[in-house]
């Protein structure tokens, strides 16, 4: 322990143990704790009682009768567990009668403090952290602890009731565990009397007619199932899966939720899983319970490596079973195949409908979240029927914007439960977007793009139902462009390109400003996959979309103008923005878009399209933008004189990316042998000196930013892996005088950011980086800006400064 921690411990132990002192908050006592597990873990937790005997006091202390705080009590509990892990310091602890005291029945077990949670949590929280060997094992047994855990599991505090459980886990995992584990019998009878108490209690609980009881057992079979992994774990399942299985047996099946979950934590056990048993139980559990009771468990059955196949077929036919009743409701494609054939062998007839509006939305969009994780996994089921789950997704969303016409009286009520439904609509967007990955025939797909374009121009369309269409929209034209033979869709993409662009027009004069950055967003990552097809820049080019663009730039809306700004990026980028021919622009001249975006750097209000602007200038630079290309040099000096004065640190980042960028045009790529040979580097120095990237760099070096400093300091170590190692010849009595860029460097570290660094020679910046420790400020920049207020140190200074201990000269307020 560091000596002045050591110093000031005696005080703040007579702090803690005096009731009259107003209580610490709950914050420091818990990094407290922490500080005191580190401590222990790094060393002797008896050696550390020994030396500071306030511990122990303060361990004693709470057990006079007197009025401490529950806060306090529960923090001296866990305390104790911790340096009770360790089985010397348990055994010392245990020679004073400190431990009963604390844990058994003359403790708070017995005092009116219990009826505080936060004691009662303490209380299990010491007791698993001291459930670390042996010694604790019989202490635990003999003390009545399991008693006082099991009634615990029923506690009113959820929190408290959950810890019960894992302690629980952790016992029997302590008592069957260790050396002898290998000779641990898998039948619990021969188990140790603690371990055969638990699996008593589990039994009792899962035979028990009371659904709380049940759900207990299951959540401590979970949690063991799914946290260790003795052999012993096959013991307890083989004990108890007979039991877990005659829950199906009942009506209703109780706590269907804990019992999903207990199966699919056994399932997922390297040691359980190859027992037919649980797929028995398994199987039983799907046709038991209700669709939106089991599409959890059939969504985690299909995403198993190693499942018998019959139970894949099962599984997925209850999450296909809510589209199938859309199917059977709406009479879709009376020719198509049933969505249900393939999958559970049979169609299934589907003739009831959940019975609320709230289930029935539950149930779908439950179903839909489902398949669409499912639809990029390898282990999917195969075949998958792509084109019905097309037609059902296509008919939930007629259902859900009124266009649908069902001829039975289950569509009808269908449509009455869906009607405007958003949410139904944005799960139902996202899956048809994933589906776009898959095929499916031309009329299906004609339906497709037609249905999202309803969507699109509908008026009732809410802005998050709009931006989930737009987003599956550019998924299937972007998969339209599939190669040949592979359902080519792309002559009736580019029929839609045309009314899509016209949509697109009128959603970028939404009064909604949401609709609008929506259609921006679809705009610029349209253009960045398509920006280069002929059809795609003939329909643009021939539409108002680009003009509306340039305008969208003094959008009222910040984020609106952030993201017209990446748009005209990208449509500059493939020449995609074409100035006005309109007669009353004529004699206006037009500013370029490099010319835009530079007011918007230097003039917006708003950090959002400034950062924006950045990102499109660098992407501008790497990637040859002909505007950048003619003079880049002019180019970079503009950008970093704006980025280097603006009061948005992540403005400022970005320009330091983009000087990044600059030098490694350059320079080259960083690498181990990338080393810039003499004549490139001299001057490629020079160009940087002109476009004063330096003095942005050693500025940014000591920005309150920490940042920015960082992306400096990486910039500067780059400059001279690049630099140095060709320069190093020079002696270093014959280098420029630096004196004066130093001294400027320490000013502006000091924080007096005034003065200019001046003109700069290449060689002078040389030197300078000769003589910096680039590397130590790269470590300390590592740091966390409060590491010295989150030091033990300033923790019990600060604690001791609270109730005036300290004075305020030795207090490291922060």
């Amino acid at each position: 322990m560091d000596p002045e921690c050591a110093r000031l411990l005696p005080a703040l132990c007579d702090v803690l143990a005096d009731p009259r002192q107003p209580v610490a908050d709950d914050t420091c006592l818990e990094k407290l704790l922490d500080w005191f597990k580190a401590v222990t873990e790094a060393g002797s937790s008896l050696l550390l009682l020994q030396d500071h005997p306030c511990l122990v006091e303060l361990l004693f202390h709470v057990l006079k009768p007197q009025d401490l705080s529950s806060r306090i009590l529960s923090f001296v509990l866990r305390l104790a567990g911790i340096f009770a892990a360790q089985e010397n310091c348990f055994q010392y602890l245990q020679q004073g009668e400190l431990l009963p005291g604390l844990f058994g029945e003359p403790g708070p077990l017995g005092a009116a403090a219990w009826a505080a949670p936060s004691v009662r949590s303490g209380w299990i929280q010491g007791l698993h952290s001291l459930a670390q060997h042996p010694s604790a094992l019989r202490f635990l047994a003999d003390s009545g602890a399991v008693d006082t855990i099991f009634s615990l599991q029923g506690d009113p505090s959820l929190f408290v009731a959950s810890a019960a459980g894992q302690l629980l886990v952790r016992v029997l995992d302590l008592a069957l565990c260790g050396p002898a584990e290998g000779h641990i019998s898998l039948q619990a009878w021969d188990w140790p009397a603690c371990a055969r108490k638990i699996v008593c209690h589990l039994e009792d609980c899962l035979r028990s007619e009371a659904t709380p009881r049940v759900t207990q057992a299951l959540h401590v079979l979970t949690t063991a199932f799914g946290h260790c992994h003795g052999l012993w774990t096959q013991g307890l399942w083989v004990q108890l899966s007979p039991l877990v299985a005659r829950l199906l047996e009942k009506d209703p099946v109780p706590a269907p939720h804990a019992l999903v979950d207990l199966l699919l934590s056994v399932a997922r056990s390297s040691m359980l899983s190859s027992d037919p048993g649980l797929w028995e139980t398994a199987a039983q559990t799907l046709s038991r319970l209700s669709p939106t009771q089991a599409g959890p468990l059939a969504a985690g059955i299909l995403k198993l490596q190693d499942c018998p196949q019959a139970l894949r077929i099962q599984a997925f036919g209850v999450l296909l079973q809510p589209l199938a009743f859309v199917l059977e409701a709406t009479a879709q494609a009376p020719g198509m195949p049933g969505l249900l054939e393939g999958a559970a062998g049979d169609l299934m007839a589907v003739d009831t409908l959940p019975p609320s509006k709230s289930a029935c939305v539950g149930l779908l969009c439950s179903a839909l979240a489902h398949l669409e994780l499912l639809q990029p996994l390898p282990q999917r089921p195969s075949p998958w029927p792509q084109a019905p789950l097309l037609a059902a997704v296509v008919a939930i969303l007629r259902l859900c914007n009124g266009s649908a016409a069902p001829n039975s009286e289950a569509g009808g009520r269908l449509c009455a439960m869906l009607g405007g439904c958003v949410r139904v609509q944005r799960a139902a967007l996202d899956f048809l977007g994933v589906l776009s990955q898959g095929l499916g025939p031309q009329e299906l797909v004609t339906q497709v793009f037609a249905i999202l374009l309803e969507y699109l121009v509908s008026p009732d369309s809410s802005p998050t139902v709009l931006k989930k269409a737009f987003q599956a929209t550019l998924c299937w034209l972007l998969s339209s462009a599939a190669p040949p033979g592979c359902c080519d869709l792309e002559p009736y993409a580019q029929l839609v390109l045309g009314e899509l662009l016209s949509v697109l027009r009128k959603r970028l004069c939404s009064p909604c400003w949401e609709v609008r950055d929506s259609g921006l967003e679809f705009l610029t990552q349209m253009t960045r996959h398509q920006g280069g097809q002929a059809g795609f820049r003939q329909a643009l080019l021939a539409s108002e979309v680009p003009e509306l663009t340039r305008q969208l730039l003094q959008d009222p809306e910040s984020y609106v103008r952030a993201s017209a700004v990446a748009a005209v990026g990208q449509l500059s980028s493939w020449g995609l923005l074409a100035a006005p021919s309109s007669p009353e622009h004529a004699a206006t001249p037009q500013k370029t878009p490099l010319e835009e975006l530079l007011l918007v750097l230097t003039t917006d209000s708003e950090g959002f399209p400034r950062r924006a602007v950045m990102r499109v200038f660098t992407e501008w630079l790497r990637d040859g933008y002909a505007d950048v290309a003619e003079d880049p040099e002019r180019f970079v000096a503009r950008v970093l004189q704006a980025a280097s004065g603006d009061l948005d640190w992540e403005v400022r980042v970005q320009g330091l990316e983009l000087a990044l960028a600059f030098l490694e045009q350059l320079l080259g790529p960083c690498g181990p042998s990338a080393v810039a040979p003499p004549g490139a580097l001299a001057q490629a120095l020079q160009a940087l000196c002109r476009v004063q990237l330096f003095e942005f760099a050693f500025r940014s070096l000591f920005d309150c930013d920490r940042p920015v400093a960082q992306k400096s300091c990486d910039l500067l170590l780059f400059l001279r892996a690049k630099a140095i190692p060709s320069s190093n010849s020079q002696e270093a009595g014959d280098g420029p005088d630096v004196t004066s860029v130093e001294a400027a460097l320490r000013r502006w570290q000091a924080g007096e950011q005034g003065q200019p660094l001046g003109e700069l020679a290449p060689e002078a910046v040389l030197a300078v980086l000769r003589s910096m420790d680039l590397e130590a400020l790269q470590d300390t920049l590592a740091e966390s800006s409060d590491h010295v207020e989150r030091s033990p140190q300033s923790l019990l200074q600060d604690m001791l400064a609270t109730v005036g201990v300290l004075g305020d000269n030795e207090a490291d307020c922060y």
